[in-house]
């Protein structure tokens, strides 16, 4: 994981390419999503961040994911959950995705087996004349509160 200040910067360089500024309620909710350690909802950014109007922060996350600074996650409950994209971070990881009560947990992937993945997720994007970026992988099922 990179420090605050190379988040920032990373995120104002996004913004910038997007023809976007990087304003002070955008900061806010970087350094929300970087404090967390894990993807959040809107409501649990705005308890943390009460300085914040719930119609500004759904406006500036979108234009955060249209950026490449956040990824929504979507789940089976009512919100989506936000969090600082692997661009931003360094972090490559996956997700464990609780369809009951929406949690969502980060994993990581042993190296040989992310090693094997990107390899067959090539193969696969290949075949199709398909030029792959990157990849994610959500695991959905139960977590331990919920089974």
């Amino acid at each position: 994981m990179v420090g605050l200040s190379e988040v920032h910067d990373v995120a104002l360089a996004r913004l910038r390419e997007a023809d976007q500024r990087y304003t002070g309620n955008r900061r806010l909710l970087v350094e929300a999503l970087a404090a967390a350690g894990a993807p959040l909802t809107i409501n649990e950014i705005l308890d943390d961040r009460t300085d914040l109007a719930q119609s500004s922060a759904y406006r500036n996350l979108a234009v955060l994911e249209d950026a490449g600074v956040v990824h929504r996650i979507v789940t089976s409950s009512d919100h989506a959950r936000f969090e600082l994209t692997e661009a931003v971070t360094g972090a490559h990881h996956h997700h464990l995705v609780c369809t009951e009560c929406g949690v969502v947990l980060d994993m990581t992937l042993p190296d040989e087996l992310e090693h094997l993945l990107h390899e067959a997720l090539t193969n696969v994007a290949d075949q199709a004349t398909f030029h792959g970026e990157h990849h994610r992988i959500d695991l959905l099922g139960q977590c331990a509160a919920c089974v």
